[in-house]
């Protein structure tokens, strides 16, 4: 387990890309569906209850959230999606806002998507993986609430997403895990993928 993500601590909130921070080093974002668990997830991959704001009421999260590991990564929690109370007009602009980020941030390593068990693969999951495959971004996709089905039937479910999105999007690698934030199930898989994303998995060069 990497503890350098128990260090982790917000750094700014934008609405735009131009607001954003210098477009370096490495990201890592959280995206989803409203009411999916990111930001209760980003909370427990980092050990800190009160990291990034949760909310029983969805579509709260409508900025592009920035929380800085070190200097050089950054997890980034991505507007909520699908939520259908929130003005069509706001919708579009939290789209637009999502795939100007995933096209042109040089320093996104990868996507990690979070769905609920119990309703995975919407139209809006859809969507997102469609923008990742186009503009070839590393996608890793974590089933939460895991909690909330048996063992058997958890393990189920992972499997039968996994069949589903390789028979529609067989080019590119999508690798899937079981999460809990309740049980802790996952946050070490999760701390695992990270690392490589963010270059904590490979050997400092000497000189750099």
């Amino acid at each position: 387990m990497n503890h350098l993500y128990f260090r982790t601590r917000y750094l700014i909130s934008a609405l735009k890309l131009s607001d954003t921070p210098p477009d370096h080093g490495f990201e890592a974002a959280f995206a989803g569906r409203s009411n999916a668990g990111k930001s209760s997830a980003i909370n427990a991959i980092c050990r800190q209850k009160t990291l990034a704001r949760t909310s029983k009421t969805p579509g709260r999260t409508q900025m592009l959230n920035f929380f800085e590991v070190d200097e050089q990564r950054r997890l980034v929690d991505l507007p909520g999606y699908g939520y259908a109370k929130v003005p069509d007009a706001m919708q579009k602009n939290w789209r637009k806002s999502m795939e100007t980020y995933l096209l042109e941030r040089q320093s996104l390593a990868g996507v990690f998507l979070l769905m609920d068990i119990r309703h995975p693969l919407t139209d809006f999951d859809w969507q997102m993986i469609t923008w990742c495959s186009h503009h070839k971004r590393p996608l890793h996709i974590a089933l939460t609430k895991a909690d909330k089905l048996g063992r058997g039937a958890a393990r189920g479910m992972l499997l039968k997403v996994g069949r589903e999105l390789h028979s529609r999007i067989p080019d590119i690698p999508i690798t899937l895990q079981l999460f809990s934030v309740l049980h802790g199930v996952g946050v070490e898989e999760a701390h695992d993928l990270l690392d490589t994303w963010l270059g904590y998995a490979q050997p400092e060069r000497i000189g750099e």
